[in-house]
């Protein structure tokens, strides 16, 4: 998943301010919320729909979703610090477009979200072009590190690490 973020400052335990970022956010964001990594299921199958129907691209919260096999059949990607059961109110409507913390990693609506099962990355938005041109070169240094592998090299050869003398017995 990759797209700009849009941010959401909610309070845990109360997700009236995700229903109505769904409303606000344009198409192709990533919805990136802060609730404090409160462990409610603030987020589940039924904002995912509704987001899917307007085109945003993704959730990433640090807090609790429900709902997580339903979402994960629907292909709908969400990056949570927890999965919980336990209801939210409907009270607070939350901020949109400010900074937050997720996880510790501060964010800005408009950075770069980049998320994939290994993990998500934030990239501030003045710094996306840079980041994406030496993303594509890794890209390409990798295919071709991984050509040569097919071709017969070593991990050995080409990281230069160091060879051993002979084959050590174990302990």
């Amino acid at each position: 998943m990759t797209g700009p973020a849009f941010t959401v400052h909610g309070r845990g335990g109360d997700n009236l301010a995700l229903h109505h970022a769904v409303l606000q956010a344009p198409s192709g964001t990533v919805l990136t919320v802060d609730v404090q990594g409160a462990e409610y299921g603030h987020w589940g199958e039924v904002l995912a729909v509704a987001a899917r129907a307007r085109g945003i691209a993704g959730l990433i919260i640090d807090g609790g979703v429900r709902d997580t096999e339903a979402m994960s059949r629907m292909r709908f990607p969400v990056f949570s610090s927890c999965s919980s059961v336990v209801g939210t109110r409907k009270e607070w409507f939350g901020q949109f477009g400010g900074t937050i913390s997720v996880d510790g990693a501060r964010v800005q609506s408009g950075d770069l979200v980049v998320a994939d099962a290994d993990g998500v990355v934030i990239v501030p938005a003045a710094h996306t072009h840079e980041a994406l041109e030496h993303a594509d070169d890794r890209v390409a240094a990798e295919e071709e590190f991984m050509e040569r592998l097919r071709n017969g090299a070593t991990t050995v050869d080409l990281l230069r690490l160091p060879r051993a003398r002979s084959a050590q017995p174990g302990p």
